[in-house]
């Protein structure tokens, strides 16, 4: 059994999962999706409950933020991290935030205030080691508009900082680091099955994610370039080079970052590369 996050973290998911290989459909009104693998049975719930039904054994796995593994406390085995988020493929913060012209500069300004978050378990935790006694209280959301009029500061998940700085709100300090993971329960992890099931679910989805930001390239250039071509283009360290019927000519081909391709590209161009391919890439094992 599987645990799919439902909310934010939902459509990237299923956008990850459908790179990696599976196919995932679902009923708007369903909790239950349906997957093209007999060997998976999945369920959509709260990313913030997905650890504890994994630690119970209701899922065998799940994908679910750090964040809630530590909120929970739950005890999972951590298969592998995967950096990938409603809005960009980054790790998130979850920060203490005041509005713009709080007097509070520090942590130990809040002695006494009162805190609204969702992460209350390990706000608490994270002020007790600072030596901080404040208030905190849950927060069912829109925690942005609670400060000032209802309460002090607020501890809120920010991927960019763009909805604090609309709402006025300025960081104090940093709380927690997290990132999406793939978590599996312990007995499930012990089965020889299970955990053959549970590790090809994380290399392929970590095989999608390397991918997003490279592509692949291939051309074909004049034999006596290659040595020079090479050592000039960091980005072309090992590529395949194979033979073409015109001996005077070999084609090369390799991975890069999507992000030179505008000066790689060029540049082959001027060494007398012809026939240049670019190709999006779906996985990308290491």
């Amino acid at each position: 059994m599987l645990g799919l996050p439902k909310g934010s973290l939902e459509t990237a998911t299923l956008a990850l999962f459908a790179k990696a290989g599976w196919k995932i459909s679902q009923n708007a009104r369903s909790y239950k999706p349906t997957i093209d693998d007999p060997e998976l049975d999945g369920r959509f719930v709260r990313a913030q409950e997905i650890s504890r039904y994994v630690e119970h054994g209701f899922f065998d796995c799940g994908l679910t933020g750090r964040d809630w593994v530590v909120e929970n406390g739950s005890d999972v085995v951590t298969v592998c991290e995967l950096i990938y988020s409603r809005a960009s493929n980054s790790v998130s913060r979850w920060v203490l935030a005041v509005p713009e012209d709080s007097p509070v500069r520090a942590i130990k300004d809040l002695q006494g205030k009162r805190i609204a978050t969702e992460l209350v378990r390990t706000t608490r935790e994270f002020l007790a080691k600072q030596g901080v006694a404040a208030e905190v209280e849950f927060s069912w959301g829109a925690t942005e508009v609670k400060v000032p009029d209802l309460v002090d500061a607020i501890v809120d998940l920010t991927e960019t900082g763009s909805s604090l700085r609309a709402n006025k709100l300025r960081i104090v300090d940093t709380i927690l680091e997290t990132t999406t993971q793939l978590v599996a329960n312990r007995k499930s992890w012990a089965d020889p099955a299970k955990r053959a099931k549970i590790e090809t679910i994380a290399l392929l989805l970590q095989g999608a994610l390397n991918a997003e930001s490279k592509v692949g390239l291939k051309f074909n250039l004049p034999k006596v370039k290659v040595q020079e071509v090479v050592s000039t283009l960091p980005a072309l360290r090992n590529p395949t080079v194979s033979p073409l019927s015109d001996a005077a000519w070999v084609a090369l081909e390799t991975i890069i970052d999507e992000s030179v391709v505008r000066t790689i590209i060029p540049t082959l161009k001027s060494h007398g590369a012809e026939g240049i391919i670019e190709y999006p890439l779906n996985k990308v094992v290491y």
